[in-house]
């Protein structure tokens, strides 16, 4: 076997041709979206009423293991991709580890993030079918940042509702998105009637991706020519985004490489759900067995703290129950959460995968996360965002723990943003101002209770 480069980059010819679709190969298909008011299966038109039409065919496709991706979208993708598959020689040597330690780097573009695979794609349908622009939500400010640019490439019009504790912590996120046209609504805002309601009954609440999303569909809904996109949790997403995972095996392919373990950060799931796809495919089929590891924030606990059961994807109560590991539509994460990964539920995928016993789960303190990131920073020479940083973090715990054991095990896991919009939570974690708020068993008890009943 040839030395392993630094990084390895495939060549465009070998670049994807098509999206893999995880839930072919799933035996236990994730369950349905239902319609909030009669609880019964959502139908295409029901569906299409909020998303684009072709969306919401790979939305409910459980059968096609690949989909064609179009031309126009592969030739975007050529702008970013491929992107490099990198050996973390540096931390290795400073970690004193036997492992071996890849990350897939997916911040090379200038929305800083993996989220532009998703962000072309739906914007791509939605010029296709006609449509005059696309609403959305926004959390750290990188799906509002991806979708912005995508939409300005399609010359479509694009109305971002983004987090109101991110929409002030975030300025230049924000103005990134308004210079690529987009509006940007600090969310919940006065210009939506469930805005001013959840404004009502929580004065001077800090907002949540829930709150977000409500608002962004009631636009979509009310605006002629308009469809709401949405940046994670969803299958669709999961689909666009098996082009981290497929690019990462082909390059690992390339070098006779197979990791041990997989890591990925988790807070809707398109990260993690990207990156593990043609891994988990083969080990659905029996053809080979991988460790994956979600990594989540412990004051957004979904995975390891939440129930597996229907629940509202919104806080305003408008959108598809849909059946994940979820906390409760109306749970916000602490103010003082700065690590993003704020999302009260888990994509209904990988939520199944998880039941199932495919992958297991690992929550971890911020203060802990922006620690190993500022380790990777001084090491590899690349500032990660805060939520790639929770997967930086177990991946050093487990080269430790090999370290420890003598064992050569192989590391894969995704970086799959920067950080330089996100100063404001390293100054706060520089200047010791912040702490590691979890929920207390008590607290998620009564947005457990909250969840809808269930005939």
């Amino acid at each position: 076997m040839s030395e392993i480069p630094y990084k390895i980059y495939l060549e465009e010819s070998e670049m994807p041709k098509a999206w893999y679709n995880l839930r072919a190969d799933m035996k236990n298909k994730p369950a349905p979206l239902l319609n909030p008011g009669t609880h019964q299966p959502m139908t295409a038109a029901e569906l299409g009423v909020v998303f684009c039409d072709e969306l919401v065919k790979q939305e409910l496709n459980d059968t096609d293991p690949y989909i064609e991706i179009p031309q126009e979208i592969r030739d975007f993708y050529k702008m970013y991709r491929p992107s490099p598959l990198v050996r973390a020689y540096c931390l290795e040597k400073k970690l004193n580890t036997p492992a071996k330690i890849y990350y897939k780097f997916e911040g090379n573009n200038t929305s800083g993030s993996h989220k532009l695979n998703s962000a072309i794609a739906q914007a791509y349908y939605a010029k296709k079918q006609g449509l005059k622009g696309v609403t959305t939500e926004t959390g750290a400010g990188q799906w509002g940042t991806a979708l912005s640019m995508a939409c300005a490439y399609f010359e479509l019009d694009c109305k971002v509702f983004m987090v109101k504790v991110s929409y002030e912590q975030k300025p230049f996120r924000r103005e990134v998105m308004r210079t690529y046209g987009a509006s940007v609504t600090p969310s919940p805002s006065m210009e939506t009637e469930i805005g001013k309601k959840i404004l009502a009954e929580h004065p001077g609440t800090t907002g949540s991706l829930g709150c977000a999303i409500s608002e962004a569909v009631e636009v979509a809904v009310g605006t002629e020519g308009y469809r709401y996109v949405l940046g994670s949790v969803l299958n669709q997403v999961l689909l666009h985004q098996s082009v981290i995972g497929l690019e990462a095996k082909a390059a690992l392919d390339k070098y006779g490489v197979k990791p041990d373990m997989i890591i990925g950060c988790a807070g809707g799931g398109s990260n993690l759900g990207g990156l593990i796809a043609p891994f988990m495919g083969e080990k659905l089929r029996g053809e080979a067995d991988y460790r994956i590891i979600a990594v989540e924030p412990a004051s957004c606990p979904s995975f390891t703290r939440g129930t597996f059961a229907y629940d509202f994807c919104d806080t305003g109560m408008v959108c598809p129950l849909a059946k994940m590991y979820t906390l409760g539509s109306g749970f916000i994460p602490a103010p003082n959460h700065a690590g993003g990964l704020r999302y009260h539920g888990m994509s209904s995928t990988l939520s199944q995968l998880y039941h199932d016993g495919y992958m297991e789960a690992v929550s971890v303190p911020q203060t802990a996360v922006f620690e190993a990131a500022e380790q990777f920073a001084r090491t590899e020479g690349i500032l990660p965002a805060p939520e790639s940083s929770h997967a930086i973090k177990v991946a050093i715990d487990e080269a430790k723990k090999c370290a420890e054991t003598g064992e050569e095990k192989t590391i894969l896991f995704g970086l799959t943003g920067t950080g330089y919009f996100d100063m404001v939570a390293y100054e706060k974690f520089h200047d010791g101002k912040m702490d590691d708020y979890i929920p207390t068993d008590e607290e998620l008890a009564q947005y457990a209770a909250t969840l809808p009943k269930m005939d």
